[in-house]
């Protein structure tokens, strides 16, 4: 088989939550004979009892009380099916493991790796066992004997060139007669160590793969029928886009687009993969294709939000006509491994807005890197802020195209930032607002196209 003519996908928790769903995705694969290799999620629910299970305060009881919710959403699909002696043996030592590996009462980063690794082992398992009772020739493949990281625990970084080599020697040969079923999220390092790649990676780990193997396509399945012009439990009227550049799938992603993680257009763009995200609830109802050609349509194509914001002022005299104070700044950040989003500058201060969100990466901002701060300027830290993004093509605010100043004249705006891209224009609002901000964005700028 030609590399080219492979295809990857990726299915969600919801996906394959249960035997049904399972089937529902796995007709799906069989549909699409260019698709070879496939990367599940943990069944949903899973991946939250093992979050909780890493809580190093539970008391016996409690972690019992998770153990069994784990193997009970497990059983409800193996009792559906009969296995094959092959994945019998996996799964039910992978399950043991599983349950005495939980019992333990302390969770470093590298522990906590590994028991959240068991979801998509499991459901692995299964879901090959599904393949299988549909008359798929399918093997189940252990990951993170090609998908290669450091040893950055909680949040791996891939290491691209050793993944593509192991991809090679032990995955390609076994894609030419199988559909391989293997776990997206997980990877291992040098070591061998399990290693994940932070929540929502599996996204990533198909895009990874599909580098690796240098696939054609790389489809995305989830519960929504693709991207949406924004969210649409928020406006009733918004619309899944069929088709984004990598540019402006990667500025959507960044800025609050839940559907597709957003690293996942780095590998695709890298190597010019086509990535498709779409429902596996309603496959015939199409969904949205990112691939490298520009939009042929400019201006906006979506609006979204990222709640939970700060919004750091720094404001020094000293910053006229000087040289330095900005890289004086981003090295304090940097030591603290704080990310930032926004920079607006003006003659004697820097406005920065930084991710607070539960789930950000990065710590919340620490009091240690604000005492470094204010040794040389006036820090102020406003919360409770929303970053509202307007995501698409040839984006500028030129008299008759826009009408932006319009639409927002009645909210309350903390920043603006625009002329970095031609894909997003930016701004802070009130937590508060946001939603409204968003809806009458939505219902001015993109409803009346």
């Amino acid at each position: 088989m030609s590399n080219s003519s492979i295809n990857v996908a990726k299915f969600g928790g919801t996906s394959v939550a249960d035997y049904d769903a399972m089937v529902r995705c796995a007709e799906i694969v069989i549909s699409n004979p260019s698709t070879r290799l496939v990367a599940v999620s943990a069944s949903s629910g899973v991946t939250n009892h093992l979050v909780s299970l890493a809580n190093d305060s539970l008391t016996t009881e409690e972690r019992q009380a998770h153990i069994d919710a784990v193997v009970a959403i497990q059983h409800k699909i193996t009792d559906k099916l009969t296995l094959d002696a092959d994945i019998t043996d996996g799964f039910l030592a992978t399950l043991e493991a599983f349950k005495t590996f939980a019992l333990q009462n302390e969770f470093d980063d590298k522990a906590s790796d590994e028991l959240l690794s068991f979801g998509e082992r499991l459901s692995s398992y299964l879901f090959t066992q599904v393949l299988r009772s549909l008359g798929a020739q399918s093997l189940r493949f252990d990951v993170r004997e090609v998908l290669a990281t450091n040893s950055h625990f909680a949040k791996a970084e891939p290491n691209v060139a050793r993944t593509r080599t192991l991809a090679t020697e032990k995955l390609l040969p076994l894609l030419e007669n199988n559909i391989v079923v293997t776990q997206g999220f997980i990877g291992a390092n040098s070591q061998g160590e399990t290693t994940t790649l932070g929540r929502g990676g599996s996204d990533y780990s198909a895009a990874l793969l599909a580098e690796a193997v240098d696939a054609k396509a790389v489809y995305i399945w989830t519960d929504v029928v693709g991207i949406f012009s924004t969210d649409p439990r928020l406006c009733a009227k918004a619309a899944p886009i069929a088709k984004l550049s990598f540019d402006e799938a990667a500025e959507m992603a960044t800025f609050g687009a839940k559907v597709l993680h957003p690293a996942t257009i780095l590998p695709a763009s890298r190597s010019g993969i086509s990535v498709f995200v779409g429902s596996s609830k309603a496959p015939e109802q199409g969904g949205t294709w990112i691939e490298k050609e520009k939009s042929e349509q400019a201006g906006i194509r979506a609006v979204t939000q990222r709640k939970n914001q700060i919004l750091l002022t720094l404001k020094s005299p000293e910053m006229l006509l000087a040289s330095g104070f900005l890289a004086r700044v981003f090295t304090i950040l940097a030591k603290y491994n704080i990310s930032v989003d926004l920079v607006t500058t003006s003659e004697i201060s820097v406005a920065l807005t930084l991710d607070n969100a539960p789930n950000a990466s990065r710590p919340e901002l620490d009091q240690a890197c604000l005492d470094e701060l204010s040794e040389f300027c006036h820090v102020t830290v406003e919360n409770n802020l929303t970053l509202v993004a307007l995501i698409g093509s040839e984006i500028q605010l030129r008299h008759g195209e826009i009408n932006l100043m319009g639409v927002l004249s009645e909210f309350n705006i903390r920043l603006i930032c625009h002329g970095a891209s031609k894909h997003n224009l930016c701004f802070l609002v009130e937590q508060s607002e946001s939603d409204n901000v968003v809806q009458a964005i939505h219902s001015r700028l993109l409803e009346a196209c």
